[in-house]
């Protein structure tokens, strides 16, 4: 009787030890990567206390690049959720945790002085080794143009962040995002500058960009937090949140390409 209480045992336990079988012999070709952007960052503190709080204070993101020496740290495995967007809306998609990858560059972002904000500059050897990073997540990933974004562009009520240093012309000279030809925008601004459009036409052009805008017609405080995030990535000389020329020049180019 023990024998063949024993006997059973270990039938039982053989076949836990298989474990579930899946057969991946078949695979469906409508399917894509999870992440639909990139999302750029600045932590807005050091470096020890950017590692301490993407990795232990319930924020994350899923890589960090260091100030001095630019080393990439990969926090969270690309298929896995980050903690780094917050609320936030991007071509009318939400909640963008899900379907990000967001990287942190280390930089303390800005201070406040008499004199007015003041921004810190990003190293070059941070952008030297973030340009590389995104190629790579563009090319695994099939992310088309426009997929890299700011903090601010998907929460510009309440994030600044990568801020008006950003050299996202960099990226864009590296093949990363669309920019506007300059042409063509000295072209449009000089029209606009005869007849600007009124702010329902830049709140409309604004969300074709992938920006979550009123469609109010009314240029209250929510439509500058938007312009204003608009200009601190394209025209990083001036980011007043007024719907001027220059900026409807900006978006009537950039609307016309791919994106």
């Amino acid at each position: 009787m023990r024998i063949l209480i024993l006997g059973l045992a270990l039938l039982l336990l053989g076949g836990c030890a298989g474990g579930l079988r899946i057969d991946d012999s078949h695979r469906s070709v409508s399917q894509s990567s999870r992440v639909q952007y990139v999302v750029l960052h600045y932590t807005s503190t050091d470096m020890d206390n950017s590692l301490r709080l993407l990795t232990e204070d319930g924020v994350s993101s899923h890589y960090l690049i260091g100030d001095h020496p630019a080393t990439i740290y990969r926090l969270v495995d690309e298929d896995r959720r980050a903690w780094h967007a917050g609320e936030s809306e991007w071509e009318g998609r939400t909640w963008l945790n899900a379907s990000t990858i967001g990287i942190e560059l280390v930089n303390e972002g800005y201070q406040d002085t008499p004199a007015g904000r003041v921004y810190q500059p990003f190293s070059e050897e941070q952008i030297d080794a973030l340009i590389p990073l995104l190629q790579d997540l563009v090319k695994r990933h099939n992310l088309p143009p426009g997929a890299i974004i700011g903090h601010s562009d998907i929460a510009p009520q309440r994030k600044v962040d990568p801020g008006p240093l950003f050299p996202w012309k960099r990226l864009a000279d590296a093949g990363l995002l669309p920019w506007p030809d300059a042409d063509a925008v000295a072209r449009e601004q000089a029209r606009f500058e005869q007849a600007l459009p009124t702010v329902g036409w830049f709140q409309e052009q604004l969300a074709r960009q992938g920006y979550t805008t009123p469609q109010t017609g009314v240029l209250d405080k929510e439509t500058r937090n938007v312009i204003a995030a608009f200009q601190m990535k394209y025209r990083q000389r001036l980011y007043d949140g007024e719907p001027d020329a220059e900026t409807a020049a900006l978006l009537l180019v950039l609307n016309g390409m791919p994106h």
